[in-house]
């Protein structure tokens, strides 16, 4: 698999959002999996920080932010390093070109797929209603 590009920061990104981020209060070794790290190991640390993000006031923020840069390490916004790769495969942009400079035109263009990587299924989160 090629190499991702490091992060390419937007020309209209702001940052005051990173300071309320749920993620502040939260070890940041649960965000970016360390070196080898993988299978279900992996899956349970993305999951735990997806749980931190499901709630996170500034979510979509940080998932734009992320999309948008190509953000190559870490759950950022409730997606994983997987989740974006395949936002950006669905969205069919080329591999290391931004979407565009425009704030939110990452949630704009994935909508749904943001909203899906931080579902009560994708998260192993189920409600039971009592009988």
């Amino acid at each position: 698999m090629p190499q991702q590009p490091l992060a390419q920061v937007p020309l209209d990104s702001k940052w005051h959002w990173q300071e309320l981020g749920h993620c502040r209060n939260a070890d940041p070794l649960l965000f970016f999996h360390p070196q080898n790290e993988r299978g279900s190991s992996r899956a349970r640390r993305d999951q735990s920080a997806k749980r931190v993000c499901a709630s996170c006031t500034v979510r979509l923020e940080c998932a734009d932010y992320a999309i948008r840069a190509r953000e190559p390490f870490g759950v950022w916004g409730g997606l994983s390093e997987d989740d974006r790769e395949a936002i950006h495969r669905k969205i069919e942009q080329p591999r290391g070109s931004h979407l565009t400079n425009v704030r939110g035109s990452g949630i704009a263009a994935a909508k749904e797929l943001v909203n899906e990587a931080i579902s009560e299924e994708a998260l192993g989160i189920s409600h039971f209603s009592g009988s």
